[in-house]
């Protein structure tokens, strides 16, 4: 599992485009030493953005025919630098999002706060030690108490980091803060349960569609949906009320509409053969012809 890779710095604003315009022409990018020159950044902060166009999904790294690594976009992060390279529609920003939390590597921390977390409100002193005796009950190594501490800097700010608060201080934005996930007030850490609207209803269904092709399935329940690690209960700490809205949205959907069937106590979603990415690049379009 991950820990301590984002080298302290929870992704700003712009950097995953500040990323996505070198490594469409060199996959090496982030190994040349001037990369930091190129686009502007610290040499520590490069080393924290490698990080997190992996975690988000954007890049993924490989080995080339040498036997060096690389770093090639994926569909995913062509997408998003052809449709929303500066993350302004909250369906972007909720399924980057989607991506860090919904599996245990490379960002293990999301993954435990949103799947593994049970309570809602915790103190941040406590949360650090929750994590803590987590890693230790999971991990063989010893993995330093302070990496575990700044993982959970780390992650807090990426949800809270440029919306208004009572620091003055705080300006640099996170991309992630404009779907209300999280909040910190006097040392006091609450999960929140954003609306559809802020997730967005075109993440929600990707997110769906993602899990449909992981697990190869054709339906699941609300129940699921509700519980089960990397769905929208847990990832999005969705309420039941709120996941049945959206699937009832979704049923109406013009071109890829759920079917939707609620009998005998036990709510079915039929899910439609599409893939999530394919799916994803048509509500892009959607999205710019009503903007147009």
């Amino acid at each position: 599992m991950g820990y301590g890779q984002h080298q302290s710095f929870y992704l700003r604003d712009r950097w995953l485009s500040k990323a996505m315009k070198p490594l469409k022409y060199d996959d090496r990018f982030f190994y040349d030493k001037e990369a930091f020159e190129k686009i502007g950044l610290g040499k520590n902060m490069v080393q924290s953005l490698k990080f997190w166009v992996v975690a988000t999904k954007v890049a993924e790294e490989k080995f080339n025919e040498r036997r060096k690594k690389i770093h090639r976009l994926t569909t995913f992060g062509r997408l998003i630098d052809k449709y929303d390279k500066f993350i302004q529609f909250n369906d972007t920003a909720s399924i980057i999002h989607y991506h860090l939390a919904k599996e245990k590597e490379p960002s293990t921390v999301w993954y435990w706060f949103f799947n593994e977390l049970i309570e809602n409100n915790i103190s941040k002193g406590e949360l650090i030690e929750l994590y803590i005796n987590w890693v230790y009950s999971v991990e063989d190594k010893v993995i330093s108490d302070k990496s575990l501490k700044r993982d959970i800097d780390c992650l807090i700010k990426l949800y809270t980091s440029g919306r208004k608060s009572d620091d003055p201080e705080e300006v640099i934005q996170s991309p992630l803060n404009k779907i209300y996930l999280l909040q910190e007030k006097k040392g006091a850490i609450s999960k929140n349960h954003p609306s559809i609207e802020q997730i967005g209803i075109s993440a929600l269904m990707y997110s769906l569609l993602d899990y449909k092709d992981i697990y190869d399935l054709k339906t699941i329940t609300v129940s699921e949906i509700s519980y089960q690690k990397g769905l929208w209960g847990k990832v999005f700490n969705m309420r039941r009320s709120d996941i049945i809205d959206a699937l009832t949205t979704l049923s109406t959907h013009p071109r890829n509409p759920v079917k939707f069937v609620r009998t005998n106590n036990l709510d079915t979603v039929h899910l439609p053969q599409i893939t999530p990415l394919n799916f994803l690049e048509f509500e892009y379009q959607r999205k710019l012809e009503v903007l147009l």
